[in-house]
């Protein structure tokens, strides 16, 4: 047997394990593959029923911090209409050993089958004994090097100390300091630098952002933007900072929208990867589309995608689906 029968292919929060055929009475564990910070294993086990289970690999970091996983895990007949089973959704279960979460299915499963886990979430134990912190909230990209210039610039904005320039979103205003948006951005520098009219009127016209994501954009310029604001407006701020060139924003929503592809947003961040020229963030769509097979569960909103999306997109698309069946 091949090592490529113990392998578990990953993606984002995704993982999969292929398994092209199990005996009647056999027991098979896969190849460590790493979610989030930990190493995990999964492990299928064939008598009179089929036992699946998920645990992480034992080690100093799960002895100390264990994993406190929300998960979606399905078991899905990779041949045929693609019959599949889905356990219960997981919520917030500790996981320390390979007793933790097991999965016993009753119903025959012959030939090809893939074993999918979806992780919703991972959490740790608080050091401080309070609720669970999210791993995928620890590496928000907020600088911390100069904690007290940070509060003077946020301050600067919430309370428009000596602003000299006015922000006209869709629906409001917002003073602020060209100074500083020029040294953030060579669009608003060049704005300010030329006889253009955001000079002669101390305004600047961002009429496709609405008040609260100009708002979210600022703070982010500005040193002071919070998480939960980063996460409800990062499609609009991914398109502020390729349209006003801001390099860093733009890799901070990247990195975000890579960590957390599902059923409900990947064509939205295919179409999104393509306009703004994210190379990875594209491939990953398409692997989770076409390498794991996501693209039979989501057919209509497919289909609704093949009538409005880019031409070169939907070739890609099609080009990718051709490759992954010349590899059967």
């Amino acid at each position: 047997m091949s090592d490529s029968a113990y392998r578990v292919e990953t993606t984002s929060r995704l993982a999969q394990w292929r398994i092209d055929n199990l005996a009647s009475c056999t027991y098979r564990k896969s190849d460590p593959f790493k979610i989030g910070k930990w190493n995990w294993h999964l492990s299928v086990e064939k008598n009179r029923m089929l036992f699946v289970k998920l645990y992480p690999e034992i080690s100093n970091l799960t002895r100390d911090n264990p994993p406190i996983a929300s998960f979606i895990i399905r078991v899905v007949c990779s041949v045929g209409d693609r019959k599949s089973l889905t356990h219960p959704e997981i919520t917030d279960k500790q996981l320390k050993n390979n007793d933790d979460f097991v999965w016993s299915i009753e119903v025959p499963l012959t030939g090809k089958f893939i074993i999918d886990v979806e992780f919703l979430d991972l959490k740790t134990a608080s050091p401080d004994g309070g609720e669970p912190c999210s791993i995928w909230a620890e590496g928000f990209p907020r600088k911390r090097s100069n904690a007290t210039a940070l509060v003077c610039l946020g301050r600067m904005l919430t309370e428009s100390i000596h602003t000299d320039i006015i922000i006209n979103a869709s629906d409001g205003s917002i003073g602020a300091h060209r100074a500083i948006l020029a040294a953030r951005s060579p669009v608003f520098r060049s704005m300010f630098s030329h006889n253009l009219k955001e000079k002669e009127l101390s305004t600047v016209n961002i009429s496709d952002m609405p008040m609260e994501a100009c708002q979210a954009l600022l703070s982010y310029i500005y040193g002071n933007i919070e998480h939960e604001e980063f996460m409800t407006h990062r499609l609009a701020l991914l398109s502020a900072a390729d349209k006003y060139d801001i390099s860093d924003l733009k890799e901070a929503c990247h990195d975000s929208l890579l960590e957390d592809i599902d059923a409900k947003n990947v064509l939205e961040r295919l179409q999104n990867a393509s306009l703004y020229q994210l190379p990875n963030l594209k491939s990953s769509c398409m692997r989770y589309l076409v390498k794991f097979g996501k693209i039979f569960d989501i057919r209509d909103d497919f289909n609704a995608f093949l009538q409005n999306a880019d031409r070169e997109l939907i070739s890609e698309v099609f080009h990718e689906i051709l490759g992954a069946w010349k590899g059967f």
